[in-house]
């Protein structure tokens, strides 16, 4: 079954003046033949099916920000009559309707958005972001491994984006300097509190906690063999050069210096060679 808004492995069926028709007869998929040029009837090819054009599916081989039921950050490339136009990243532009912005959007501007379907089937860009996300299901509990985008920042830290479905909490102590709406990265469940709503860590949560905290200050420290951090250096210099507050840096400090990992020198820390 076809799929619009989607990447999906098909099979070249023909190839003509027009390009390569992928998919089945009932089904045919388009994709230009400068995408293409090398492959043969029968390959199977993996595309995105971004919409259609004159009753034809049109597919890429290129990557989209998003695909339909996710969210990234797209920026503002027109303003018509309709609403705004987005940059999809494929060469093509996502229609973001006037009823489906929260603010009137501005050219040359970026917006987190959804991606998603309209009743005819086309994808479009969706910037109520609250009316999309579902409620998280009793299963997400503390210590769940989850993928997180920043959606936008307030008072309490950033809200988050979690497994494309979800909204949650990421506190402003663990938000590295750089941060940026549009980021992505793994993080963790603290809890799922009583109204349904997610806090979230970027540390591991319970037993696994000391060996993550240990793996990244090794991982920052492979990058060129030592790191100009030490018990006295400030959260906020920790946290941008390790992603690790404080007290978990602290922690994982202690364990490699008595395992005899690394070494204290008046420049930092410097890790041994084996």
């Amino acid at each position: 079954m076809l799929n619009l808004g989607r990447t999906q492995t098909l099979n070249v069926i023909r190839v003509d003046e027009r390009g390569l028709w992928l998919g089945s007869e009932s089904e045919a998929v388009l994709l230009p033949r400068r995408e293409g040029e090398d492959a043969r009837v029968g390959d199977a090819l993996t595309v995105f099916v971004f919409g259609l054009h004159d009753g034809i599916a049109q597919a890429t081989r290129q990557r989209p920000r998003a695909e339909v039921g996710e969210f990234a950050l797209f920026p503002v490339s027109q303003l018509t009559e309709h609403g705004a136009f987005v940059d999809w990243g494929i060469g093509k532009e996502l229609l973001v309707p006037f009823r489906k912005q929260p603010v009137r959007m501005e050219l040359g501007q970026a917006y987190f958005l959804k991606v998603c379907l309209d009743r005819e089937g086309r994808p479009f860009g969706n910037g109520r972001i609250d009316s999309c996300l579902e409620a998280p299901p009793p299963t997400l509990g503390a210590g769940s491994k989850v993928d997180l985008i920043l959606w936008q920042f307030t008072d309490l830290g950033a809200k988050m984006i979690v497994n494309q479905r979800y909204g949650g909490l990421l506190y402003r102590d663990e938000l590295p300097a750089t941060a940026a709406p549009g980021d992505r990265c793994n993080g963790y469940v603290r809890q799922l509190r009583a109204d349904g709503k997610l806090d979230l860590t970027l540390r591991a949560v319970g037993v696994d906690a000391a060996e993550a905290a240990r793996v990244a200050l090794l991982t920052a420290l492979g990058r060129n063999g030592s790191l100009p951090l030490n018990d006295q250096s400030p959260p906020e210099q920790i946290q941008q050069l390790v992603g690790l507050s404080k007290k978990s840096f602290k922690k994982a400090l202690g364990g490699l210096y008595r395992a005899g990992v690394v070494a204290l020198t008046p420049e930092g820390i410097r890790l041994k060679k084996p």
